[in-house]
């Protein structure tokens, strides 16, 4: 397929919106928006994302999207038809409409399940690694979710919407989602009521209890609202970004692979195969004897201590 990927031209925008952040933080006293080493390990696992990212693209998304929809979209009688007996879709304004609504659709449970399955969390942790939040922990990706994400996608090229308006539509929701990581973008009044905003992912990206696996949604903030996973930004509250368990290195190498060895080092801890299966595909701090807790326990927790005693401080349990 002679296409090429939007994000192809995004790469040097990113540069240098992120240059202009850094440059602008810099120049008006926000000297701790970027903390060099940890930009570097940004950029690292950036530079990374962008070489091994094309090769995976030709392996893993274009052939697995080209082999379903060639499969599902049988020619017949010179017409593309879905196997369901539908002519598959063309290229008509609101296809493209409905693609970018099944492409938002579907990062909301990609990403919601990266917060919720140990095994894709530790790809995903990488991203929230940071305790900064700006342009440069935009690009701070993990690898390893390059190689699992195009299976999230694939039931869009097989209902029948064209492989290169699927591409287009992912490449519009990088692009929107690499914006949403700045600090200097207040609430933004109506936006807010319909889209992801950047108090929104600044949520997202808190380790406060309360804000713990918020806001997963692409563009939009509709199906965090229906799911039940959408939490307004509080001003009272003072956001503490990163994760619980950080790596508490600048390595690339240790970032990306510190959850995968907690995993295996937790694995070792119960002879119990349910058990072991659990450290791999339960939600993150499941524990078989209760010495940790999942984010849905802690808020529980919260909730309970909040109502109990408001003014005494929460003490987290992991």
């Amino acid at each position: 397929m002679d296409f090429t990927n939007p994000l192809v031209y995004g790469a040097p925008a990113f540069i240098a919106f992120i240059l202009l952040e850094l440059t602008y933080s810099k120049t008006h006293g926000d000297d701790d928006l970027y903390d060099w080493k940890d930009f570097a390990a940004s950029s690292a696992m950036g530079i990374g994302s962008a070489i091994i990212g094309p090769l995976l693209k030709v392996i893993l998304l274009i052939v697995l999207f080209e082999y379903a929809y060639e499969l599902f979209n049988p020619m017949v009688d010179g017409v593309r038809t879905n196997i369901m007996g539908y002519k598959s879709f063309g290229y008509a304004w609101y296809v493209w409409l409905l693609c970018q609504l099944a492409d938002d659709f579907t990062y909301y449970w990609f990403h919601r399940a990266n917060h919720e399955i140990r095994i894709l969390w530790a790809a995903h942790i990488v991203h929230h690694s940071s305790d900064n939040f700006n342009l440069g922990t935009a690009i701070r990706n993990g690898w390893f979710t390059l190689l699992y994400k195009p299976f999230f996608y694939v039931w869009m090229p097989i209902i029948g919407f064209p492989v290169e308006m699927v591409v287009v539509c992912l490449a519009i929701e990088s692009f929107w989602q690499f914006q949403l990581h700045s600090k200097y973008v207040p609430k933004m009044g109506f936006i807010e009521k319909i889209f992801n905003t950047h108090t929104m992912h600044q949520v997202h990206h808190a380790q406060n209890v309360e804000y713990l696996d918020k806001n997963h949604g692409g563009f939009l903030n509709f199906f965090d609202k229906i799911f039940g996973t959408w939490k307004e930004y509080d001003e009272e509250i003072d956001v503490k970004f990163g994760v619980i368990h950080a790596p508490n290195s600048n390595n690339p190498i240790v970032i990306l692979t510190h959850e995968f060895k907690d995993i295996w080092a937790d694995m070792k801890k119960s002879k119990k195969f349910g058990h072991k299966l659990m450290y791999i595909f339960g939600p993150p701090g499941w524990s078989h004897d209760g010495s940790t807790m999942t984010v849905k326990q802690q808020q529980r927790l919260f909730e309970e201590q909040k109502q109990a005693n408001p003014k005494v401080a929460f003490n987290r349990p992991n």
